[in-house]
């Protein structure tokens, strides 16, 4: 290989805020994602019904997703090691409190402040990417995006926590790692004043950008391949609970399969897109997450028909061994389309990325805080647990129909054939 077709050096340094930077956003995601578990005993203790449920693990995404904006665009501003250490340290005495509250008001109040660790996402995104060359940008968002792992990380020390001293030893023991990371991260972290954006955009003039239709569009992508992981990562534990009569343990444990690859393999979404473009990714992605969500919404039936013998019963469902591999798949194509959705961005706004990334990044967590409060409603009202995955496939729907319109009857993505033939 010559020296031209050679990919671009990346320096130790960079090596170094990378790996550091995704540590941090997996400490983040573990604390975002608390109620996930926590919220399990809390809905016991406090007579919590599903759509009250939904709202309690929602309220953390809420304020994560708010502040996104205004993040990326002090990232584009400061720096993303000064944000980052200042974001993580001032989340820490929230955590801490909550072991101590006793009203369902209480936890949501709180449940906001902790929320703030959400909004990592958009510091770290285009903190890492400016240290990394543009053929190489997608790889490193994809590596930072893998600490949506943190989800999984959640629900294997969580549990563990509960057996150990109650619910109100998560937070505290949550407070204590995060601590600790604000200290590794100043000391493996680098500023370089290059990477500044010397900008006087204001929050409301930011958001100007959605009048541009691509950032509709990747926003309408990343609420479902975000929002929807984000969502799921939250309600998976007390549907395998409720729909299957697990422990919670167990019932943990199986929604890592969902959890863990969808923040894992983020980094081989990330891969893939530098090497086939964003476009391609993202359309196999819907497609997947289409079929499994069809697969997923159908409820466990009983029907009786007439036969030559006399009436007959039948049960059509999703055991728990299918319907964990289903989860697992699904995991899995939210993990590439998460990569390819901000390599949209990256291609798209090269030198916009933090503001870009914090509107996209706030639409995927607005849509993970409005996806729990309405699984719980419809659980309310139609008392269909798989519910919430219909709401999901109408969703991916939509998805794919303005995907079609916008780029794929302009693009071939089986090869030169039709091209050839045109």
């Amino acid at each position: 290989m010559d020296s031209a077709s050679a990919p671009p050096a990346v320096s130790r340094q960079a090596w170094s805020v990378l790996a550091v930077s995704t540590l941090a956003f997996t400490v983040c995601f573990m604390v975002w994602m608390m109620f996930g578990v926590i919220g399990i005993p809390l809905k016991k203790q406090l007579g919590l019904n599903a759509t009250e449920f939904g709202l309690l693990t929602a309220m953390p995404v809420l304020s994560g997703s708010l502040v996104r904006v205004p993040l990326g665009i002090w990232t584009d501003r400061y720096g993303g090691r000064i944000v980052m250490t200042i974001l993580m340290a001032v989340t820490v005495p929230a955590i801490w409190l909550m072991a101590y509250a006793t009203q369902y008001w209480q936890f949501l109040v709180i449940g906001l402040f902790v929320g703030l660790a959400g909004g990592s996402f958009s510091v770290g995104t285009p903190y890492v990417a400016r240290w990394f060359p543009k053929s190489r940008q997608g790889m490193a968002m994809g590596v930072y995006g893998a600490g949506n792992s943190g989800s999984a990380v959640n629900k294997f020390l969580a549990p563990a926590l509960l057996v150990v001293g109650g619910w109100a030893l998560v937070p505290q023991v949550y407070a204590a790692i995060l601590a600790g990371t604000v200290v590794l991260f100043w000391m493996f972290s680098s500023h370089d004043p290059r990477h500044l954006v010397a900008s006087n955009v204001r929050f409301v003039d930011q958001l100007k950008a959605l009048k541009d239709p691509r950032v509709l569009k990747y926003c309408q992508y990343y609420s479902i391949v975000f929002g929807g992981y984000v969502a799921l990562a939250l309600w998976m534990v007390q549907y395998y609970v409720g729909e299957y009569g697990l422990d919670i343990r167990v019932a943990a444990l199986l929604a890592a399969c969902f959890s863990l690859p969808g923040g894992v393999l983020r980094a081989i979404g990330g891969v893939l897109s530098d090497k086939y473009g964003a476009h391609k990714v993202t359309w196999w992605v819907m497609w997947v997450s289409w079929i499994c969500l069809f697969l997923l919404s159908y409820p466990q039936t009983d029907f009786t028909i007439a036969t030559i013998n006399g009436p007959r019963t039948f049960h059509i469902g999703l055991n728990v061994y299918t319907f964990t591999a289903l989860m697992g798949v699904l995991g899995v194509a939210f993990a590439f389309g998460k990569a390819s959705v901000f390599k949209y961005i990256g291609d798209d706004y090269p030198d916009n990325i933090g503001a870009i990334s914090g509107i996209v990044g706030l639409a995927g967590g607005l849509g993970g805080f409005v996806l729990p409060i309405m699984f719980g409603a419809l659980l309310d009202m139609t008392g269909v647990r798989s519910s919430a995955f219909m709401l999901l496939y109408g969703v991916v729907w939509v998805s794919l129909i303005w995907m079609y319109w916008t780029e794929v009857r302009h693009t071939d993505l089986m090869g030169s054939t039709l091209a050839k033939k045109a």
